[in-house]
């Protein structure tokens, strides 16, 4: 996204994702029993940018897993050969939608990067505070990145769907509205709430 239409989709989302906190109060994310049932027909929707921001949404929550998989080993947070594999996995598949490839691979990108600004976030909390470290380590290999296949599959389909929507002028501003929603209905927390807008430049292209 062009830094024109970037600046004002991420004021908005920080007026958003600020409202949702505020509403939701400290608590972190919920678990689908908790969750609000979502309004089918708000404006977002409607354009279909939901069905892309509800994909981040999930990607960012699973970070937690992600974190705890790897807090207290020798597995760093960044993976260089791993995330060079997905991004190139990404294009091939793009390419095969008849989408544009770098573009595509940059959503992805911007994806990695909120998962990892998450993990960080969680890797300092856990540091600080003892007693919020995760008592579980989920297996990394066979529960957590299966997860995160699946919706990078879906996030393919999902851009592929939005392709002519997230091209217009307009895209910016829903894009933000979906997110807002996304991180409500999903309870980010403040944490969250940073990785999603980190997850939102790449979204909307220049037509």
């Amino acid at each position: 996204m062009r830094a024109h239409r970037l600046r004002p989709a991420l004021t908005l989302l920080g007026t958003l994702t600020t409202a949702a906190t505020l509403a939701l109060g400290t608590a972190g994310p919920a678990g689908a029993a908790e969750r609000p049932a979502p309004v089918p027909h708000t404006a977002a929707a409607a354009h279909g940018l939901t069905s892309v921001t509800e994909l981040l949404a999930q990607r960012l929550l699973l970070a937690g897993k992600v974190a705890a998989a790897k807090y207290g080993t020798d597995t760093p947070i960044d993976d260089p050969e791993r995330e060079a594999r997905i991004l190139d996995d990404v294009r091939t598949r793009a390419a095969g939608l008849g989408l544009d490839p770098d573009a595509v691979a940059a959503v992805f990108r911007d994806q990695i990067e909120a998962n990892k600004l998450v993990q960080r976030g969680l890797y300092a909390r856990w540091d600080a505070n003892p007693g919020e470290r995760p008592t579980e380590r989920p297996d990394l290999v066979k529960e957590v990145r299966p997860a995160l296949d699946r919706i990078t599959t879906q996030l393919l389909a999902a851009l592929d769907a939005t392709e002519r929507a997230r091209t217009l002028p307009s895209c910016g501003p829903r894009l933000a509205t979906a997110a807002g929603w996304s991180a409500y209905t999903h309870r980010l927390d403040g944490l969250h709430l940073k990785g999603l807008g980190r997850a939102l430049p790449s979204v909307c292209a220049a037509p």
